[in-house]
């Protein structure tokens, strides 16, 4: 299993401080979301269903002709690779890790490229995926260049998955609507932008005969009736999406003006977390690991920080931030 941030008890564990006492910041998921509505018992003692309404609200909030709900658009990453036969596999890499682990385990040949690599590499792979943007640079690459990569791909019966977790704040760059060309493959989560992470739905947006394909291999009730509910009533409040925007692009951008003062500039970033490169890293995240604070460390000297999420929690990152250069020799 591949680690990811989030693993809370985990850091209590070694830290020896209380689970209660923490402050995450290790993951890119909204710290605020919405009321969760009244669930009715009928939801938790019926099978799922399908024509509730869930499909048809995700269709509208992404503007896609053909969506496919599944348990996170986690299982969608493991899943996809099953449905082709041995390929040759770019990814824009660094990425979400769990990408490149589910085509590797199904015996894919994978080539890890940069960004200026991939139009030389498109003549030779069958799949390209692409986190966009991307996590944990931020890196977002504009949806034309995207269109022409996949152009050049289903010319040839190839793939471009596009994971667009991060996405949701600035949706003028999803690749939704051109989601139903065969070939296009696009990956979208609810846990990230509406603070969901607990209920495990995501969609895939694609081709109507690859979703049929994808949903008789994940089988029936892949998403449980209460997750149904609370997501359809979600995806249809617009202006909470609009006031959900506004708060995380701001606290976003806070988030980057708070490491800049204290000279840790970030490389990267979208409105849900901000990377840094710096030899300090690992020291740094152990200094906050010790204060309380969970961050994401990446190999050498990447690290990640997501939002607080109210203004306590704001203070108490200024405040150890200040402690780690004031222990500084």
């Amino acid at each position: 299993m591949l680690e990811h941030g989030g693993r809370l008890r985990a850091a209590a564990s070694k830290y020896q401080i209380p689970l209660t006492d923490w402050l995450d910041l290790s993951t890119g998921i909204a710290p605020y979301g919405w009321p969760i509505p009244d669930i009715p018992a009928s939801a938790w003692s019926r099978l799922p269903e399908d024509g509730d309404g869930l499909e048809a609200a995700a269709q509208a909030y992404y503007g896609a002709q053909f969506v496919l709900p599944v348990a996170g658009s986690q299982a969608a990453i493991q899943a996809l690779p099953r449905l082709r036969r041995s390929a040759r596999v770019g990814i824009i890499s660094p990425c979400y890790a769990e990408h490149a682990e589910a085509w590797r385990r199904e015996g894919h040949q994978l080539i890890e490229l940069c960004e200026a690599q991939v139009p030389e590499a498109l003549a030779r792979i069958q799949t390209l995926v692409v986190v966009n943007p991307n996590n944990p640079t931020g890196r977002l690459i504009e949806p034309q260049r995207l269109l022409e990569w996949h152009a050049q791909l289903a010319a040839r019966g190839g793939w471009l998955v596009v994971d667009e977790a991060f996405i949701d704040c600035t949706p003028v760059n999803s690749l939704a609507r051109h989601s139903h060309l065969p070939g296009l493959i696009v990956l979208r989560s609810v846990g990230k932008f509406f603070g969901l992470a607990g209920a495990r739905l995501g969609f895939v947006l694609a081709h109507d005969e690859l979703l049929r394909s994808l949903a008789q291999w994940l089988g029936p009730w892949s998403i449980g009736g209460p997750t149904r509910m609370v997501g359809r009533q979600l995806l249809v409040d617009d202006e909470g999406h609009q006031r959900q925007r506004s708060r995380l692009k701001a606290d976003g951008e806070r988030l980057a003006a708070l490491l800049n003062r204290h000279e840790f500039p970030p490389v990267g970033g979208c409105a849900l977390f901000q990377t840094i490169s710096d030899a300090a890293a690992a020291p740094l995240h152990e200094h906050l690991a010790h204060a309380g604070i969970l961050t994401r460390l990446f190999s050498p000297n990447g690290m990640r920080f997501g939002l607080p999420g109210h203004e306590a929690a704001w203070l108490r990152l200024e405040h150890a931030l200040q402690r780690y250069w004031e222990q500084q020799p």
